[in-house]
């Protein structure tokens, strides 16, 4: 669970087990099977790189610790990352890993129905990029009496608001996207293949401060050039920077799972005037959307205030510009609860912290300028101090 004084207290998991459980009690859920990697991490501490396989976090109802349940060779990861028992870490054998015959959910199963719950109605996280349709079909099959429901965003939405503590990690993750963003510039130059830059970056964002160091970010540095900067999405190649490149720069920093995402844009030379006051227009709305952050405003009027503000240069984005983020694992760093679009009516509440990323792509160009911000008892203070306007080298 890492080193003395950076980590969790047992009695903060306990607390976020005591609120899963009021939760499940509302939804009218006996058992609730959490498959997401960083909901497991969140209820028990578990972390290793094993969501490539089957594995879970039971938590029952009517008793006090949950249970893990995965892959035997991962079983000492959970002695050694989780505060469970020890006789509260279960395994299935490595003959169901990826097995035309056998399946894991099918050992699953039988240690459901041996714990009692055969018959019991069990929430699953159906929308979860770790929990397959075949994983459903044989919970359903080794458990016909029991009735499954969809408890997919449960654990997420008790992840928003964050402890102080949680809000100290991403404190320090933000500091590594700082220093990480810087890096980038740097080393991205005409002549310099794009490779070359994001082994940089990777060396930046692992190696962290001489305080404490970086964790690995769930998503990989997103860096289109040129005309590839119409795709946010876009990661990178082997060809080397040109004179004239627009580069857009997406990446985060991680500290114990908790991720601060940040991005700029860069232009090599002199920027065109369209690509200048596309700039100028999403550094304008950023920074009166973040003015308008606080307690009990919604994310729906956030995004109103982005709206209007490019409106009045004549531009328009048709989609969201944040999202809640946090604690998570690949393939993504956001939290997939609340979004900073129209018709989100989640209202902000202090320690919630979101990446407000307002880019607008066109079809041969695009700029992103973003912070991290977490939500106040009075406003919002973005993480990181990187300047916020395009970059021109």
């Amino acid at each position: 669970m890492g080193e003395d004084g950076d980590v969790f207290k047992v009695e903060e998991y306990k607390e976020r087990l005591k609120r899963t459980k009021e939760q499940m009690a509302i939804e009218g859920l006996e058992v609730l099977l959490v498959t997401n990697p960083s909901n497991m991490n969140y209820l028990t501490g578990y972390n290793a790189w094993s969501f490539y396989v089957h594995q879970m976090v039971v938590v029952l109802l009517d008793e006090e610790e949950p249970r893990w349940i995965g892959r035997k060779q991962d079983a000492n990861a959970a002695k050694e990352t989780t505060w469970l028992q020890h006789q509260h870490i279960l395994f299935y054998n490595d003959d169901y890993i990826q097995s035309p015959i056998l399946h894991p959910m099918d050992a699953i199963a039988r240690v459901l129905d041996k714990f009692g719950k055969g018959s019991c109605r069990i929430g699953v996280e159906m929308e979860n990029y770790y929990f397959t349709a075949k994983a459903l079909k044989q919970l359903e099959r080794g458990l016909p009496d029991a009735k499954f429901l969809d408890a997919t965003l449960l654990v997420n939405y008790l992840r928003m608001i964050k402890s102080d503590k949680e809000i100290n990690y991403i404190k320090k993750a933000a500091v590594i996207a700082g220093q990480s963003m810087e890096k980038a510039l740097e080393a991205i130059e005409p002549g310099r293949r794009e490779n070359d830059a994001v082994a940089d970056i990777y060396h930046a964002q692992i190696s962290g401060t001489a305080s404490f160091g970086g964790d690995y970010p769930a998503i990989v540095p997103l860096l289109p050039a040129g005309k590839r900067t119409s795709s946010p999405h876009i990661t990178w190649s082997d060809r080397p920077y040109k004179k004239k490149d627009t580069v857009i720069v997406e990446l985060a920093g991680c500290y114990q799972r908790y991720h601060a995402p940040l991005a700029r844009t860069v232009v090599l030379g002199e920027p065109t005037e369209k690509v200048k006051s596309l700039a100028e227009v999403v550094v304008e709305g950023l920074n009166a959307a973040l003015t308008a952050v606080k307690p009990g405003v919604t994310c729906e009027e956030i995004e109103e205030i982005w709206r209007k503000s490019i409106e009045k240069h004549g531009f328009i984005k048709d989609s969201r510009i944040g999202y809640s983020v946090g604690l998570s694992y690949p393939p993504d760093w956001g939290e997939h609860t609340a979004s900073i679009r129209a018709g989100d009516k989640t209202i902000l509440r202090p320690n919630m912290t979101f990446h407000m990323i307002p880019g607008i792509w066109f079809d041969s160009y695009g700029v992103e300028i973003s912070e991290t911000f977490q939500v106040t008892e009075t406003g919002c203070s973005t993480l990181t101090t990187f300047p916020r306007k395009l970059f021109i080298k």
